[in-house]
């Protein structure tokens, strides 16, 4: 049993959590005050998730503002670029955000599968560009000093003044205190600053939509927040450095150089042609980003979420446990687990629930995930899709385009033309309540960029049950086919105008869809929208959390979906708040309030009638006995808990107070998984390196180095391991060599039957000779980043050796 009840106060839940009254508070708390509180409690533990960043936003309009004819040395690139060095990032994380942040230095999230493959380089441009504040005087004096400023008394001047640099800065946040530091800096190498202390409403009108060239602001103190864990961050060199990115006229200033212009726009366009040359250029972005520098990151922020220490489950590594899809199938407590466990939230309730266009906020989502369930899951720390409910799928792309494939659940291949059959249904008929095929409408045929299968379950329908009882059947899935199309049509009795915006957005790369078998249930789809990830590429039309259109909310079935379609049919109520209002009736809630009465008034005229939706389709997929079994089931549903929220996920709802804002889930007894399905996922799976190896090299001759990689004190599985790549650093942090290790695939034999040990987790570097003829002397060191594809943070380890020494031996020759 899961207690969900308001907690509106952050100090007030670490006090209950305290007493053992709350179990989790699920709410992301950025207060160094309150997680060193937390880790300090014996009683008390916490998850952390990273989805907001801060940065530094420059302005380059100039060198002279013409708003006020004062000098900006931030219109040149290497005063920017220089920027980097003069931020201390690490003093920055520990600090001022108290340890909750992590150092960032590029446009690209450090928690991040792009992060991960382009770890090597960009761990050699964070080496590159660490805090070196003598460095940045340097270049920024030159650079000052081209411009005409002169250094006068310890202060920079021109044209007869100080030069000043405005700081526009934050003050809701620790950017209150990250201006004030750059302030400091800026001082401290010879420029005034005015700090211009503003919250966002205040300093929007300025930094956003104020024009550049007017002078008001030298420096912004910029965040950002990224709600998912992300699989393609390319677009982020276009958004964020160049005119494309936004129509605003501080990106209407920004000029990046044409070789970083061009590499952006490839990037965000995928106008390359294998996941190689995507990255080379991202490679190539990285670099350029740092000599542009119109943004220099500052820190990815974490938060925590707090819980008891005997309180376990899998958190997401962006979204915490309000963004977590596996929590509920995770959750965990030591002791006594059938004493109820109780949850805190900031907001619970916070709109009305209903499985189309109900509340999107993350609140209530939260627990409308644990009682529905998805086809597909996403994995919380990579962001990939894992099966759920499928066995497996193919993935066909058009040739040329650059996917991949992590898993082994889906198999991906390539094709010179994709053609989509002519049986396909392609769009729907909302007057005569049909599926329009492929054939009729593109009889010259029709292609597409990318096809899936996908084959769920072959027991689907007998071991997935509804929480009223109700046997998963085919109508479930079909249902949730039409809706995405139906409510776009202007023929439909539920037509929402509203809904023409998204379904347009489908249809431009929807090509078309077919239930290949119907038991087994294998579904096709073709679209000519495809991801960088073959997990990312398959169409499941599972009738939970598919799309915009149809099942956007929550997970529905045909019956108690066709409830509120009856009553918004009849205008009585509205699926989304937007049509609601246009009609003046209720916004639907399938949980509490006016709009549940009518939706009773539905289900017994239901029941009464045996009825089916949408009949010349769904009667094909529905019988008689089905539905009335269905309404049945429903209705003493209802009569027992006074609500018609059901699902397949593994809690289901039992009872909801409006008025005290709570709920009460209770486990769905005939959830057919076992319940250490995705027991992996409760800790991430972060892996323990170690380096061993010559502690010093002689030129010309081959070095070894073994590396141990753990998890847990157990071996790193080699299949779930990415890469391990390898940089070797001078004593200038300048990379001498680079390269990936290779697995050790055996470490020896037994005596008694000659028999080969194999092992995970042993991995080999080999500095051969002619590498290290390349080595100079003196100090060195060799550092390690294990690429894992179970998460998306590479781990690190480094071992310094001696070079080769740096006489050169020559042999005594004699003359005879």
């Amino acid at each position: 049993q899961i207690n969900v009840e308001t907690e509106p106060s952050t100090t007030e839940a670490i006090t209950r959590l305290e007493a053992g009254e709350l179990d989790i508070f699920a709410f992301r708390i950025s207060s160094p005050e309150i997680a060193q509180q937390v880790e300090a409690s014996p009683n008390l533990a916490s998850y952390s998730s990273y989805g907001s960043y801060s940065e530094l936003t420059f302005n380059p309009s100039g060198p002279i503002f013409t708003g006020t004819g004062k000098l900006n040395p931030f219109a040149v690139p290497r005063v920017r670029e220089a920027m980097n060095w003069l931020i201390d990032r690490a003093y920055i994380a520990q600090e001022i955000y108290g340890g909750l942040a992590i150092p960032r230095y590029h446009p690209i999230n450090n928690i991040s599968s792009d992060y991960t493959d382009l770890a090597d380089v960009a761990r050699g441009l964070e080496l590159e560009y660490a805090y070196n504040k003598e460095l940045a005087n340097q270049v920024i004096t030159e650079e000052m000093n081209s411009l005409g400023a002169t250094m006068e008394g310890g202060v920079w001047q021109y044209a007869g003044e100080p030069v000043e640099i405005i700081l526009l800065i934050r003050v809701e946040d620790e950017r209150l205190d990250i201006g004030d530091y750059v302030g400091d800096q800026l001082e401290q190498i010879g420029f005034v600053t005015v700090r211009d202390y503003k919250t966002a409403a205040e300093a929007s009108p300025i930094v956003i939509s104020g024009n550049p060239a007017a002078g008001l602001v030298h420096v912004y103190t910029g965040g950002w927040i990224t709600p998912t864990m992300p699989r393609d961050l390319a677009r982020n060199f276009d958004t964020f450095y160049t005119p494309r990115g936004f129509d605003l006229p501080l990106w209407q200033a920004y000029t990046p150089a044409p070789e970083f212009d061009e590499v952006a726009e490839r990037l965000a366009t995928r106008d390359f042609a294998t996941i190689e040359e995507r990255r080379e250029l991202m490679a190539q972005a990285l670099e350029m980003a740092f000599e542009d520098s119109v943004r220099v990151w500052i820190s990815d922020r974490a938060s925590v979420t707090p819980r008891r220490a005997e309180v376990s489950y899998a958190s997401d590594y962006y979204g915490s446990i309000s963004g977590s899809w596996l929590w509920p199938y995770t959750l965990q407590r030591d002791g006594n687990p059938s004493t109820p466990l109780n949850i805190g939230s900031p907001s619970v309730l916070t709109a009305s629930w209903n499985p189309l266009d109900g509340t999107n906020w993350i609140y209530d989502m939260m627990f409308i995930r644990a009682i529905g369930e998805n086809a597909t899951i996403i994995d919380p720390y990579t962001g990939l899709a894992r099966p759920q409910r499928i066995e497996g799928a193919d993935v066909i792309v058009k040739e040329g385009l650059p996917v991949r494939k992590t898993l082994d659940w889906v198999n991906l291949d390539f094709a010179s033309q994709i053609q989509v059959p002519a049986d396909a249904w392609v769009d729907w008929d909302a007057e005569e309540q049909r599926f329009i095929t492929a054939g009729e409408t593109y009889p010259e045929g029709r292609v597409a960029l990318r096809y899936s299968k996908v084959y769920y379950e072959e027991d689907l329908y007998d071991k997935v049950v509804w929480h009223d009882g109700s046997a998963f059947s085919l109508g479930d899935v079909v249902l949730g086919m039409i809706l995405q199309f139906d409510r776009a049509k202007e023929a439909s009795a539920i037509y929402d105008p509203s809904k023409i915006g998204p379904f347009s957005s489908f249809m431009a790369t929807f090509r078309g869809v077919r239930i290949l078998s119907e038991d087994p249930l294998v579904i096709e789809t073709w679209s000519d929208s495809w991801q960088l990830d073959a997990e990312q590429n398959v169409s499941t039309w599972w009738p939970a959390f598919t799309g915009s259109i149809g099942y956007n909310r929550a997970q529905g079935a045909w019956h108690n979906t066709t409830l509120g379609i009856m009553a918004e049919t009849q205008e009585l109520a509205a699926f989304s708040n937007t049509k609601a209002e246009e009609l003046q009736v209720l916004w639907m809630s399938y949980i509490a309030g006016p709009t549940l009465d009518i939706l009773a008034d539905k289900l017994a005229e239901a029941l009464n009638a045996g009825y089916i939706p949408y009949g010349p389709t769904l009667g094909l997929y529905i019988s008689s006995g089905e539905a009335q079994d269905r309404w049945d089931k429903l209705n003493s549903w209802y009569s027992t808990r006074g609500h018609l929220w059901i699902g397949t996920g593994p809690f289901y709802l039992e009872q909801v107070s409006v008025t005290d804002k709570q709920l009460m889930l209770m486990s769905h007894t005939a959830f057919p998984d076992d319940p250490d399905k995705w027991e992996e996922f409760i800790e991430p799976a972060i892996a323990e390196v170690e380096v061993n190896g010559p502690e010093s090299i002689e030129r010309g001759e081959e070095a070894v180095y073994f590396i141990q990689i753990t998890l847990n004190g157990q071996p790193y599985p080699n299949k779930d391991i990415e890469a391990v790549k390898f940089m070797v650093l001078d004593s200038q942090n300048r990379v001498r060599l680079s390269g990936e290790a290779t697995p050790v695939s055996t470490i020896g034999s037994f005596s008694a039957n000659n028999a080969i040990l194999t092992t995970d987790g042993i991995w080999r570097v080999i500095l051969d000779a002619e590498m290290t003829l390349q080595l100079p002397p003196g100090a060195n060191t060799l550092e390690v980043a294990v690429i894992s594809k179970r998460i998306n943070i590479p781990s690190y380890a480094s071992q310094p050796f001696t070079g080769p020494d740096a006489e050169i031996y020559m042999p005594i020759v004699l003359r005879e």
